[in-house]
């Protein structure tokens, strides 16, 4: 299996064994559960859904309904698909968990960051700010110029500008995995992921 589908706790800290700080995120990483095995000939490509925590039945579409009940499984929240292992046998049905990484070895963490809504310049893209005085009236967190004038007479696209910010998959790559808690099916990573706590994120090998 190329990673597993978890739920964000939240941070705390641990300690190595000289006894210094390991700032760590706790994620809840499966139990994930195949819900179709994708092959080339039926589905154009190769590939291994899994789903990941309980949905209520009455939240959940008749065709999904039908989906799952050809996997013999329950109703599950959220839906990934990975890359298949070559030479692994996936059977609709099995489960993945936490086990599946190793303490040591680094991982890629994807998630949907804080929305933050409108922001300016300053807080979306870390403009500096102009000065307050010598007749700048009050625009020292404007943006500045935007463009030219008569030529080209536009902006350009991609323009920092003001606008929505957060809110958007965001994927933090080479997390050193410190620890892997299998009784209870969590998972110690060094630094901060993406996402609120109990945000749901995807850790890819």
């Amino acid at each position: 299996m190329r990673g597993l589908i978890g739920k964000k706790i939240g941070m705390t800290r641990v300690f190595d064994e000289d006894g210094r700080i390991v700032p760590v995120t706790v994620i809840e990483a499966g139990p994930c559960l195949v819900t179709q095995v994708k092959t080339a000939k039926r589905d154009g490509y190769e590939a291994v859904q899994v789903g990941f925590g309980d949905r209520k039945l009455k939240h959940t579409t008749k065709p999904l309904q039908g989906h799952f009940e050809a996997a013999k499984i329950s109703a599950q929240k959220v839906l990934v698909e990975f890359d298949k292992v070559p030479g692994f046998d996936y059977k609709s049905g099995q489960s993945f968990h936490v086990g599946l990484f190793n303490e040591g070895e680094f991982v890629s963490v994807s998630g949907t960051s804080k929305g933050k809504g409108f922001a300016g310049v300053i807080k979306r893209h870390n403009f500096a700010r102009q000065r307050k005085t010598h007749g700048n009236g009050h625009t020292e967190r404007a943006p500045g110029s935007i463009g030219q004038a008569s030529d080209p007479s536009r902006v350009f696209p991609g323009m920092r500008m003001a606008g929505h910010h957060g809110n958007s998959k965001v994927t933090v790559e080479n997390l050193e995995v410190v620890k892997v808690d299998i009784e209870n099916n969590q998972l110690l990573v060094k630094g901060a992921v993406p996402g609120a706590r109990n945000g749901t994120v995807i850790i890819s090998k």
